[in-house]
């Protein structure tokens, strides 16, 4: 298998330019893209007419964003060390802040398992040293009734995440590390059986980042000098280069056979022949 198994063009295509530094898109089912601008504290909205539009501001410097089985906006907000979720009627809930009463560090990257559960990232970045209440970088999971639990602590810098097409792994990255490993989910949602799934070492600047998968269980990552692409045993298959270097990507449009990718000032997409997962 190569890259042009997997994507219908290497090149791909700008459609907004003039961010500050955008991340977590997500493709909402009434037609659109969410995506963060982190320093502009804002979310956008981008509608397939080219238009752009402030979905929510403030974001409190928002990053990875998903959906849930409701459709509602599940966040990871830097400002406020949180994840939270965005109400039909434009509230904004708090699911997650405190671990055993310390605050969390960094809320990164966020997805949601068909039961419902929220898993996310806490790497420490943009927080100082000494004002850090958790000397660890966890990956937790939020359940239904709001419980939040410690999957895993023993990452450098957990960055994306994202589940295999049958739940059955999840893949969490390690941007500091530049390595992917793929975690066992078990029948009651915590994580066993850590292994390298993949190496993403380059001379080329960057660290894996946000991730995603199609349907055949390829895994596309933001990462060193473009998105890497990945088949299920974790070969490489080659790396569709962006002007921009990437933070993270999404499946889109109905068929969800488009990739989008925010790259640092723009979002960028490209047709895939596989839809995702």
């Amino acid at each position: 298998m190569k890259l042009t198994d997997l994507l219908a063009s290497e090149q791909s295509e700008r459609i907004a330019t003039g961010f500050q530094f955008t991340e977590g898109p997500v493709w909402h089912p009434n037609g659109y893209l969410l995506f963060s601008d982190i320093p502009a504290n804002r979310i956008y909205k981008w509608l397939p007419d080219g238009k752009v539009e402030i979905f929510r501001q403030p974001s409190d410097n928002s990053n990875g964003l998903t959906l849930d089985q409701m459709g509602r906006l599940i966040a990871c907000e830097h400002g406020d060390h949180r994840v939270s979720r965005t109400e039909p009627d434009g509230s904004v809930v708090p699911l997650a802040s405190h671990y055993q009463g310390r605050r969390l560090n960094s809320p990164n990257d966020v997805v949601v398992k068909s039961d419902g559960s929220i898993y996310f990232t806490d790497p420490p970045y943009g927080v100082q040293a000494e004002q850090r209440e958790l000397d660890f970088q966890g990956v937790y999971r939020i359940v239904a009734d709001g419980d939040l639990t410690l999957l895993t602590d023993d990452f450098e810098r957990p960055n994306g995440l994202a589940f295999s097409p049958d739940e059955r792994i999840l893949y969490i990255n390690d941007t500091a590390r530049r390595h992917i490993r793929a975690f066992k989910v078990l029948p009651d949602g915590t994580l066993a059986d850590g292994r390298m799934f993949a190496e993403m070492q380059s001379p080329v600047g960057g660290g894996p980042d946000g991730m995603k998968l199609d349907s055949k269980g390829n895994l596309y990552v933001a990462g060193p000098g473009g998105t890497w692409l990945f088949d299920p045993a974790g070969r490489h298959l080659g790396t569709l280069a962006t002007p921009e270097l990437p933070a993270n990507l999404a499946f889109g449009d109905g068929d969800r056979r488009t990739l989008y990718i925010t790259a640092r000032t723009s979002i960028y997409r490209v047709r895939t022949r596989l839809p995702g997962a």
